[in-house]
């Protein structure tokens, strides 16, 4: 079946729930497996620099087990570069990262560090690595994803989110707005559009029902919903509202 959008399936916090008690299990790669097996079109993890719940190994698992496409969300350090080229994952997606913050909080300046991260994404372009930018809907960032040669933009979904589960209906809908135009902008300097953080079943439609994004990340909602309801199941119900609001 052709999809006019895709679900990557982020695994992180089945490793969160693992390393909670220093177990060998629940294993990611299994459920990254089921993932695929589920219908998921990708399959995303992030290995971060304090190694919270993503490891090394996961990845090298992820990579020789998994027969869809891996995304690796990292930061943009020289360590992460060495293990993504030896990785040699299907996308790279950068993000912001910060040693004290929960989750991501917001999107990578890639306006006020274009030299650097112009340098660091080329090796990766040239190991054949499709590049993301994980973004916020301004249109400076948006416009130097371009200019930096990154293939593809991933608009942070997270404040959207926020707002809605806030109950501030009108700086929601203000938001939806500015994510809107932002994935326009983006279609229209060339770029793939992704979407993703924070995202759950009450909040999935709208972002889905935008024409210009091709995938969504999901992840802890998806992990979470799996505790109620299995995760295949919950992918099913996941890709079934993502599907109507496309529709």
């Amino acid at each position: 079946m052709t999809r006019s959008i895709r679900l990557g399936v982020n695994i992180d916090h089945v490793a969160t729930l693992r390393n909670a008690r220093g177990t060998a299990y629940p294993s990611p790669l299994r459920a990254a497996l089921l993932a695929q097996e589920a219908g998921a079109d990708g399959i995303t993890a992030h290995l971060r620099e304090d190694r919270r719940h993503i490891r090394d190994t996961d990845m090298t698992e992820l990579k020789k087990g998994l027969k869809i496409p891996l995304n690796f969300e990292m930061a943009a350090t020289e360590e992460m570069g060495r293990i993504a080229l030896a990785t040699k994952p299907h996308a790279i997606c950068l993000v912001p990262e910060k040693r004290q913050e929960r989750t991501t909080e917001g999107g990578l300046d890639v306006a006020g560090d274009q030299a650097r991260l112009t340098a660091f994404i080329t090796p990766l372009r040239q190991a054949g690595a499709r590049v993301s930018m994980f973004v916020g809907h301004q249109p400076r960032q948006i416009e130097a994803s371009a200019a930096i040669g990154a293939a593809v933009v991933e608009l942070h979904t997270g404040h959207y989110c926020d707002l809605h589960y806030a109950g501030k209906v009108a700086e929601r809908d203000a938001e939806l707005a500015a994510l809107q135009k932002a994935a326009k902008l983006a279609a229209s300097l060339g770029l793939e559009v992704h979407a993703g953080h924070g995202l759950t079943f009450e909040t999935v439609a709208p972002i889905a029902a935008i024409p210009e994004i091709a995938e969504l990340n999901i992840g802890h909602a998806l992990i979470a919903e799996a505790v109620f309801m299995g995760l295949g199941a919950a992918i099913d119900e996941m890709r079934r509202r993502m599907d109507a609001a496309r529709a």
